[in-house]
């Protein structure tokens, strides 16, 4: 099983929300997830995201595939918490 690390889209419309998941790649983007790691609000100022980087440290450690804007948002949090 392929595990990837991405968004899934939550909230209504023009009101976007997402959860940062621990997903198999093959499902659809808004489908069935493994684990959530985190939260991201596109829409909020400032620190618009929340991450438990022990839990992506883990997936990621397993070999788990992250997409683009995931890794950013992980990126930002690891320099956050320096």
């Amino acid at each position: 099983m392929a595990v990837a690390l991405r968004l899934n889209r939550q909230g209504t419309k023009d009101r976007p929300y997402y959860k940062i998941v621990a997903v198999d790649s093959r499902k659809r983007r808004d489908g069935r997830y493994i684990e959530q790691v985190g939260t991201y609000d596109p829409l909020k100022e400032g620190v618009n995201f929340t991450v438990d980087l022990e839990k992506a440290e883990k997936w990621i450690g397993v070999g788990a595939q992250v997409s683009e804007t995931v890794n950013s948002i992980i990126r930002k949090a690891r320099t956050a918490a320096k």
